[in-house]
């Protein structure tokens, strides 16, 4: 009997990621679901990434390894090369919630929404779950959902293949925003995992280290697809939550 395609193309970006991968590869390789295929998409790391990627013998792994002009474009380069009828950016550090996150996944799957998505936990660099992403998934995702910021996590957003498209590269930090709003548009359905979170987010990432280019970068967008005025009156109400986050974040006790 021929092997079934893939339903999941989970897809890692890596370079120089050596100190971060490995919570990662044994999240994908512990997943009781195992029709997946693991794309890792390496910038030609110089450190032993790929030693750790070919030791830990994950199913389906295949690995490219070249320099890349970025993060998103490297992303641009696993879209090409994915075979799975969905597609799951978990990037290096990041890792599954559990090892039941495809099964729940592919649940959703059989009725072909356009994006698949759920809830995201913050973790430390030690594993630990520090707690709930600041902004909630809603239970009925839509275009219009994205207009108060990304209310899903990317990593915890899955999205259909034949609706991908590529990463739009003059964006640098918010690329995955726009990105997110454009498969929005065209979705046809939205399926929400449910209220456990599928993704643990280690939270010294690219957006988390550059946060003020990041949110100048996705302010733009917002204009651009939600209209300049609407965006600056929206945003004069994202202040207070500005600052209760700050104030958190400052207070954090380890």
């Amino acid at each position: 009997m021929a092997q079934q395609e893939p339903l999941f193309s989970v897809i890692t970006v890596t370079w120089n990621a050596a100190q971060v991968l490995s919570p990662t590869l044994q999240s994908v390789r512990e997943q009781s679901f195992t029709r997946y295929e693991y794309l890792v998409v390496d910038g030609a790391s110089t450190d032993a990434t790929l030693q750790l990627v070919n030791q830990a013998h994950v199913p389906g792994t295949r690995i490219i390894s070249e320099p890349d002009k970025g993060l998103y474009d490297a992303m641009n380069k696993a879209i090409g090369l994915a075979k799975g009828r969905y597609l799951i950016f978990l990037n290096a550090g990041d890792r599954f919630a559990s090892p039941h996150v495809l099964e729940a996944m592919a649940r959703c799957a059989a009725q072909s929404p356009g994006v698949i998505y759920g809830q995201t936990d913050l973790v430390d660099a030690t594993g630990r779950v520090v707690g709930h992403r600041h902004l909630t998934a809603p239970k009925n995702l839509t275009f219009e959902s994205f207009k108060q910021g990304m209310l899903v996590c990317h990593q915890a957003f899955v999205v259909r293949r034949d609706l991908a498209p590529a990463y739009d590269l003059q964006y640098r930090f918010s690329a995955d925003y726009e990105w997110c709003l454009r498969v929005l548009q065209v979705s046809p359905a939205n399926a929400y995992v449910g209220d456990e979170p599928i993704i643990h987010f280690l939270t010294d990432g690219l957006t988390h280290r550059y946060h003020s280019q990041s949110l100048r970068e996705r302010y733009r967008i917002m204009c651009h697809y939600y209209g300049t005025i609407p965006t600056m009156l929206r945003h004069a109400g994202f202040v207070p939550r500005y600052l209760a986050n700050k104030w958190r974040n400052s207070h954090h006790k380890p």
